[in-house]
């Protein structure tokens, strides 16, 4: 019997899996990703099935579709081990991942065969038809799956994870998903906008899941972040003596002991971590971070150890150009690249590599804003070109997006305008610009009081002329 393929294709968009929860490969390394998942089966144990039915997915957008078939097969071995009471509840996502790849493999009939199994099992299940069924644990898995696709996805991941609570509010691995989406929310909004409650989810997550020290390490890193650093060092050291040698755990603690300016400890526990997982972008970064850091203490000593610098530039520069090539789209990592090659004087790659970042599409508003305000940093300190500067913080201060990026450049370009003028050194172009930045701030009176400045000093420019015209217009 021959299968219609648009018959069959309508049936796939009604399963819950990962191919139909728009996971983008665009917002991801896959390498990275595929790394990152791999490490976890290693060290972790009770994620295989989440990590398994993931795994396909990069298989397949990898090319690799047998590849992916393999790891199904071990999600199923995984189910019978760990669920063998809820076989059919447990394997809905991986036997909608298998029908997806099977379709893509261009094998109808067992493509077919998986979409019935889901939609028998979930009339079993269900009172509802259409293998549309509303279970926590695939609101919980689609919420991992989120988690690992990057910031643009944590707001979803967070709501799934709440719903799953929803019928199950004290399960441990819920609980664990929702605190950990909720710190990811908490730290993209790191420098205001809206403070998500993630303090009192670590904390619940951490009593229901007392050997996930992956929770402990957040709960410190949040604590700090409050200026309680003391109390959150307990939860590090105990994270230690409970797991000393799980990577995930031991990322986030260098983390910590970096931000307390223990760089030492930080590289230490680092360098310990990358023999583990040897191809980490996350620990790649944070070991050029601490080198970064290194850097700016000894060139600010009286003495600087010219040697000493240049191997630690060295350093530095091979760790985030691995982070950078594992993930493509680590655009953070760019930024910190091109200030490094500034602090040792070479400008020209500086320039290179802030080029080719700002010239990438795939870039989101709020990190846009982010690199514009460590070009505008580098063209003012190290460029001594202020002009510059002021020129790529407006662009930031264009973007309509409300992000830490562009506080900072607003910030900054305010500091320069004001000193300029507050010296005697302003002149109407500095007023007039000044008026701009107040104006794509939505301080009107503030622009409009500018504008006039500027028309006084200047009283045939048309420019300010329109521009104030226009503002009087919209009050």
């Amino acid at each position: 019997s021959t299968i219609s393929k648009d018959s069959l294709k309508t049936s796939l968009l009604q399963l819950e899996c990962h191919f139909t929860w728009t996971l983008l490969e665009k917002d991801v390394g896959l390498e990275a990703l595929e790394e990152t998942i791999l490490d976890h089966i290693k060290y972790v144990d009770e994620y295989h099935i989440v990590d398994y039915n993931i795994l396909s997915y990069v298989c397949h957008l990898k090319n690799s579709n047998e590849e992916a078939l393999r790891s199904l097969r071990k999600a199923e071995e995984a189910i019978q081990k760990h669920h063998p009471g809820e076989l059919a509840r447990r394997s809905l996502v991986t036997w909608g991942n298998y029908a997806w790849i099977y379709y893509h493999m261009q094998r109808y009939e067992e493509a077919q065969a998986y979409v019935s199994k889901v939609e028998n099992s979930c009339k079993k299940l269900s009172s509802t038809a259409h293998g549309k069924i509303q279970l926590p644990e695939i609101y919980a898995e689609q919420g991992w799956s989120l988690l690992r696709f990057g910031n643009k996805y944590f707001k979803r991941a967070k709501d799934c994870f709440e719903n799953a609570l929803k019928s199950e509010p004290d399960n441990p691995d819920f609980n664990a998903g929702y605190a950990i989406a909720l710190y990811r929310l908490d730290y993209a909004a790191r420098f205001g906008e809206q403070r998500t409650p993630c303090l009192e989810a670590l904390k619940r997550a951490a009593e229901l899941n007392p050997m996930n020290t992956t929770i402990l390490a957040l709960l410190a890193l949040k604590l700090q972040r409050l200026q309680r650093g003391d109390e959150g060092e307990r939860y590090i050291e105990e994270g230690l003596q409970k797991t000393p040698d799980f990577p995930v755990f031991l990322r986030h603690a260098a983390n910590f002991y970096r931000k307390k300016g223990k760089v030492n400890k930080a590289v230490e526990i680092l360098r310990k971590t990358l023999e583990l997982t040897p191809n980490s972008v996350f620990l790649h970064h944070q070991l050029g971070l601490c080198y970064k850091f290194k850097i700016r203490q000894l060139k600010k000593a009286r003495y600087t150890p010219k040697e000493k610098v240049e191997n630690l530039i060295q350093l530095a520069i091979f760790h985030f150009k691995t982070a950078i090539n594992k993930k493509p789209v680590f655009f953070t990592a760019y930024a910190d690249l091109g200030n490094l090659y500034a602090l040792g004087e070479r400008y020209e790659e500086a320039e290179e590599i802030f080029q080719e970042v700002l010239q990438r599409n795939d870039l989101s508003c709020s990190e846009k804003q982010e690199i514009y305000f460590n070009y505008g940093k580098f063209q003012h300190l190290h460029m001594k070109s202020e002009s510059k500067a002021i020129k790529y913080y407006i662009e930031s201060l264009k973007m309509e997006e409300d992000s830490y990026g562009r506080k900072m450049c607003s910030e900054a370009v305010q500091t320069l305008l004001k000193q300029k003028i507050d010296s005697g050194l302003g002149d109407a172009t500095d007023i007039g610009t000044l008026g701009l930045v107040h104006n794509l701030n939505g301080k009107k009176q503030e622009a409009i009081e500018c504008y006039k400045k500027a028309i006084a000093l200047d009283p045939n420019n048309e420019d300010y002329q329109n521009a104030l015209a226009e503002l009087q217009l919209s009050i």
